[in-house]
């Protein structure tokens, strides 16, 4: 609904009292703000919410995914009604709410067998009003995520709803660090400034500069991707001279705190958010991180950084005190709060639900399998913090050797484990279950490597720091004494050995033909030695190769997670 129409409830949120101060202190003595004193006019309060990593999860997720901080949480129905539930603790008008990327791709099969068109109808109704493009808005390439912006059918699947053809989003996306390679221009507004109670704050919006590292080669086809510190402090000095003081980063790149902290906390956070907060401009005051799928509530260096876990199961509440003479920030404090499901469903979210899931029909619930128990993405431990196999991906990288092994004589498959995106319970199993667990339409793409190439590709893995899941043809051994190759280099490590196919040595001047996913084939995750691969055949897609094995072999079991042994 139209945020003049939400319901407006006033909420209490109290947040950590040592996080509380500390952003208190940084955010009066950071962006180069006032003292706070009150000698001038009194500062106009301002609230940010955000939320991010949403992946289409219109209805709540299910298993793990669907839980956090032990609470039952997410689904756009709760989440709509928390949104405005929460906008009731400053003047209404005086509300913005943010994303930084990922709203989109990876998505159940209710957003994604629509091209996403459902989530972006559903933020809109939810009231978000801007957003940085993440890495999975451009999934389908920088034509597509301009239609997604600006509205029309699909131009190869048309209208999903005849009556109702898509409108565009309601929010403004914003990509500060993509650029178009012909014109060197942004492909989308880099920033947006908001109007709010008689000050201004600008929302600069990035995504990670890595980005063509994860997203297929087509997605990104065009585009250059710049640093994220050079790029948001560029903006911000641009922002400042239109004397705009109060500034804020919605950037999808993130971090990680330490096992077992609370969704508040900021317990020895690690990851690129933290050297990137810390060389950001002082003039920056908040940082609304994602990507990570974490949660976590900070001060870096003087500026108030955030991240909302994923699948809006999480919205952080930041509350601003602006100076209205000079527009800076004096005071900016944070909270997670969690979307449960115990508040009212949203009436015009339930309403979008039930008319996508009318119009997605009984392909969603066609049964095409079974297991016998449960199998989980979660990888086993080899050593230290290294992890290698989990059953379901060992399950999808078999499924793709028998898609292939007959047609392209594939020997061996490999599958990435950030692909692998849900669980799979005991029992039938549906077709939009299967999908959630590979929702990315990647096709299958087999090539053929020499031995070496191979070798060299599984010692790959210690550079990507991910661990491909193998096909049960294949067997090797990890030495946690050996040396990890280098970016330049990978082909020097001395980690793996004893590789074999099939129960064979595998020969380094033999040639093996190997089947991944397109994305892993265009050197995804930074498996470059993928992209080398000759005699490249293009197949069906990784989901259907899934569906298809799950039919032929009936009752499925877990497969073992011994492939890969430590020596």
């Amino acid at each position: 609904m139209p945020r003049s129409s939400r319901p407006v409830r006033r909420a209490v949120l109290v947040a950590a009292s040592v996080l509380l101060a500390g952003a208190l202190t940084a955010a009066t003595t950071g962006g180069g703000d006032g003292d706070g004193g009150d000698t001038g006019p009194e500062p106009v309060a301002v609230q940010l919410l955000a939320l991010n990593d949403f992946h289409g999860n219109l209805e709540p997720p299910t298993g793990s995914s669907g839980t956090i901080a032990g609470v039952p949480a997410g689904g756009v129905e709760y989440l709509a009604t928390q949104l405005a539930q929460l906008a009731g603790q400053v003047q209404q008008e005086n509300t913005i709410t943010v994303a930084p990327g990922d709203l989109i791709g990876a998505s159940p099969l209710l957003s994604a067998a629509f091209h996403d068109e459902p989530s972006i109808e559903a933020l809109g109704l939810a009231g978000l009003d801007v957003a940085s493009v993440g890495n999975h808005e451009f999934d389908e390439g920088a034509d597509e995520l301009l239609r997604i912006q600006n509205g029309g059918c699909h131009p190869a699947d048309g209208c999903a709803d005849q009556e109702r053809p898509y409108k565009g989003a309601e929010f403004q996306y914003l990509s500060a660090n993509a650029f178009v390679t012909d014109t060197g221009e942004p492909l989308l507004d880099p920033y947006a400034i908001k109007d709010v109670g008689g000050v201004r704050i600008g929302f600069i919006g990035m995504t990670l500069e890595g980005t063509p590292d994860i997203v297929t080669q087509s997605g990104v086809a065009g585009l250059e991707f710049r640093d994220e510190i050079e790029t948001g402090n560029r903006y911000a000095e641009e922002l400042q001279k239109q004397g705009v003081e109060a500034i804020v980063v919605l950037l999808h790149e993130g971090g990680t705190q330490a096992p077992n902290a609370g969704i508040n906390d900021c317990t020895g956070l690690q990851g690129p958010i933290v050297p990137i907060a810390e060389g950001f401009s002082p003039a920056i005051d908040v940082v609304v991180s994602g990507h990570t799928h974490q949660a976590y509530n900070c001060v870096i260096a003087g500026k108030v950084v955030t991240s909302a876990s994923s699948f809006g199961r999480l919205v952080t509440d930041i509350d601003l005190q602006i100076d209205p003479a000079t527009g800076n920030v004096l005071t900016a404090t944070a909270t997670n709060v969690v979307v449960g499901r115990d508040v009212p469903a949203d009436p015009a979210e339930t309403e979008l639900v039930a008319r996508y899931r009318t119009l997605l029909g009984p392909i969603a619930s066609r049964q095409v399998g079974e297991t016998t128990a449960a199998l989980t993405r979660a990888q086993e431990p080899l050593f230290g913090t290294l992890v290698g196999e989990s059953s379901l991906g060992n399950l999808i990288a078999d499924a793709q050797l028998a898609a292939t092994d007959q047609e392209q004589g594939a020997v061996a498959a490999f599958m990435n484990p950030g692909g692998v995106r849900a669980d799979l319970d005991a029992g039938p199993v549906t077709y939009e279950e299967a999908f959630t667990v590979q929702p990315f339409n990647n096709y299958l793409t087999t090539v053929d490597l020499t031995g070496a190439q191979l070798d060299c590709l599984l010692e790959q893995q210690f550079v990507a720091e991910r661990t491909l899941q193998p096909s049960g043809s294949v067997a090797y051994t990890v030495d946690p004494n050996g040396v990890s190759g280098t970016a330049a280099d990978p082909c020097s490590g001395t980690r793996v050995g004893a590789l074999g196919i099939a129960g064979t040595p595998v020969d380094p001047a033999a040639t093996y033909r190997i089947t991944v996913n397109s994305f892993l084939a265009d050197g995804g995750d930074g498996f470059s030695v993928l992209t080398q691969g000759t005699n490249r055949v293009v197949g069906g897609l990784d989901i259907d190769g899934l569906a298809a094995y799950l039919t032929e072999v009936g009752p499925v079991a877990p497969p073992a997670t011994d492939r890969i042994t430590v020596s």
